[in-house]
């Protein structure tokens, strides 16, 4: 039987087999559409915790999965197939927006996570009507890859490219729900928890890859060494408890849950920055070495806690709170 720990102890995959990958954890999804209640939702959360601590650029594809597949199952109008691997295209590409003319689909989308590595993408499109998603059969209307444009130092593996259409028959992508749908709350802001709970893995994997490092070096025991484990163990499990105490308030406070995702968001990114340069003090120059785990996952972490519009995300938070939206409490 596949589990989820049989997943992640194999070789990290590239390319072709981060397609295969994405599939076999799709297997394993609690639900495929929204999370029921709570505890639904922490589930999800937990399986993205376990796969960000051993993987940030899988989890990256596979979180994008997992959005695709619940706004396909809250809107409707398409099914999918076991060996179907989804992602969000959503970000602007400069001077060619993706749009609908004449039932073909031209321009493009920038920050497109998984090219040429999924089998289908679901994009903001302008329509006539609006803006809205629709659901492209990349083997079926494959657009032009730029590869040349991601030269990141972190997340790599990902697969982040930009991508265009030169017109792509109408029988090639499919509309998704209604003008406006991909923009709903709480859902659209909201669901960003599932990114801040592989953030809250990354933290948790510098703690694991430094405990590991130090214990190996046999500098465990070293004074200066055990307040920065006991440090980033603090920090670990202050990421991973808020984003706990986030997930258990998804469904009682439609109003106030897109801020209080936000504020996790905030709260998680401090942790791991401050997780990061611990980390780098724990371990110092052979963390740095290519080879070494340490210096993967925070090239990884560094560039994926840069998510569009971080700013907004503490003035989305200071106006819940002068609204009395947000008030801390034990």
């Amino acid at each position: 039987m596949t589990t989820l720990d049989t997943i992640l102890a194999q070789p990290r995959p590239d390319t072709d087999a981060m397609r295969e990958r994405i599939v076999a954890l799709a297997a394993l999804l609690p639900a495929v559409g929204d999370p029921a209640d709570a505890d639904a939702l922490l589930a999800l959360l937990r399986m993205l915790y376990r796969i960000g601590r051993a993987d940030l650029p899988l989890a990256r594809l596979f979180e994008g999965h997992v959005d695709a597949c619940q706004i396909v199952a809250r809107y409707g109008g398409a099914d999918t197939v076991a060996d179907d691997a989804l992602g969000v295209w959503n970000a602007a590409l400069a001077g060619e927006p993706l749009r609908v003319e004449d039932g073909r689909l031209i321009g493009g989308k920038a920050y497109a996570s998984g090219a040429g590595t999924l089998t289908h993408a679901l994009a903001g499109a302008d329509t006539p009507q609006g803006n809205r998603l629709v659901l492209i059969d990349l083997a079926a209307s494959s657009p032009a890859i730029d590869r040349d444009w991601w030269r990141t130092l972190g997340m790599q593996r990902s697969h982040t490219h930009l991508v265009r259409w030169h017109g792509a028959p109408p029988d090639t992508f499919r509309f998704i729900g209604a003008p406006g749908d991909y923009a709903r709350e709480p859902w659209f802001s909201g669901g960003a928890l599932r990114f801040v709970a592989i953030h809250a893995g990354g933290v948790a994997a510098l703690f694991d890859q430094v405990r590991d490092h130090l214990i190996a070096a046999a500098r465990a025991d070293d004074p200066h060494q055990s307040t920065r484990l006991a440090s980033l163990y603090g920090l670990a499990q202050s990421a991973a408890s808020t984003v706990r105490a986030t997930a258990q308030a998804w469904g009682t406070e439609d109003e106030a849950y897109p801020a209080r995702v936000s504020a996790a968001r905030l709260a998680v990114t401090d942790a791991a920055e401050r997780a990061i340069v611990l980390a780098q003090a724990a371990v110092g120059l052979p963390g740095m070495f290519a080879d070494h785990p340490l210096s993967t996952t925070i090239a990884d972490l560094t560039v994926y806690l840069r998510q569009p519009a971080p700013d907004a995300q503490g003035m989305r938070v200071a106006r819940a709170c002068a609204d009395g939206l947000l008030v801390p409490a034990l």
